[in-house]
């Protein structure tokens, strides 16, 4: 299968574009930033519907009880911060006002992952998905590029409960057709294929695409899935292409605990054992550098998926 390349745009813009148009279509979405609106691309939502903005400074936590407190009049607010300060420094608050409470908000995170780059280690979260996916009620969902960002945006308006959704700073290929459906908990099938599987949320969709070119030339026939929805896992997806390929690779910008690959792997051994390879960071904190760079260095790229999907096959036996 080709992809057609649509542009290059990073994903926080897909999430600004979709948070805009909800704007004008949604007058209970309010929206609610720490300081950081223009790294969000928050901007059209605030300069449109001033009266529905709210700035909360850097105070996170702040911001995550104001969201929840919203909720009990109607309102769906969406929080806006950097996935390290969404999550890691508001757990608490996440988990007692949001999650337990089973509070209708949208706890929206850029800069997620090693792609962050230059920041260095202490904005690199690594373990939020995990963390999130743990809670219970809590959706968790991981888009691969700009135009499912903006349709993921748009989507969860309409579900009642709360969400993480994570994306990212880097310019990365679109390939998502600016009209395709989001569906909450429904995998996308890309490319249907015998010898193996390869499930992948976030930037590594983009790099198990380039992933699939290497093993064509291989003579190896790839099944890939974009996983955008980690919880809830589509469960009919994975056993149907593992049944027939009998092995799964799993790529994500996250730590190997925690995140995509053990959602696949639990789901794996209660239901079909099968060989898994993981591409993912393997129990390390990240550095400053280029989100390229450190990609590579960390072994979550293009070829990392490919040698990844060469040893799970080998594996089958």
């Amino acid at each position: 299968m080709e992809f057609e390349i649509l542009g290059n745009k990073d994903t926080r813009s897909g999430f600004g574009e979709g948070l805009a148009e909800l704007g004008r279509t949604n007058p209970d979405v309010v929206a609610l930033c720490a300081d950081l609106t223009g790294s969000l691309k928050m901007d059209a939502f605030q300069k449109e519907n001033p009266d529905r903005f709210f700035q909360a400074g850097i105070a996170e936590a702040n911001m995550i009880g104001l969201a929840a407190g919203m909720t009990i009049g109607g309102k769906i607010p969406y929080t806006g911060t950097f996935a390290n300060f969404s999550t890691g420094r508001v757990y608490d608050q996440i988990r007692q006002s949001v999650a337990y409470s089973q509070k209708n908000v949208k706890i929206c995170a850029s800069h997620a992952g090693l792609t962050l780059g230059e920041d260095g280690a202490t904005h690199q979260i690594l373990e939020d998905i995990g963390m999130m996916r743990m809670l219970p009620n809590m959706t968790v969902i991981v888009p691969a590029d700009f135009n499912q960002t903006k349709q993921a945006t748009i989507a969860i308006a309409e579900h009642n409960g709360p969400v993480y959704l994570r994306f990212g700073r880097p310019v990365m290929p679109i390939f998502v057709k600016p009209d395709a459906k989001f569906v909450i908990g429904k995998a996308d099938i890309l490319t249907e294929g015998t010898d193996v599987t390869i499930i992948a949320c976030g930037h590594l969709v983009w790099k198990s695409i380039e992933a699939l070119a290497i093993l064509k030339e291989k003579g190896i026939s790839a099944e890939l899935i974009n996983m955008h929805t980690i919880k809830p896992l589509d469960v009919p997806a994975i056993l149907t292409s593992a049944s027939k390929t009998g092995c799964v690779v799993t790529a994500e910008e996250h730590m190997m605990n925690g995140g995509l690959g053990e959602a696949v792997s639990q789901v794996l051994s209660r239901e079909l054992p099968c060989p898994q390879e993981y591409v993912a960071v393997n129990d390390s904190f990240g550095e400053s550098g280029t989100p390229m760079e450190l990609m590579t260095k960390y072994g979550i790229d293009t070829q990392d998926v490919v040698n990844a999907a060469l040893k799970a096959i080998a594996r089958k036996g």
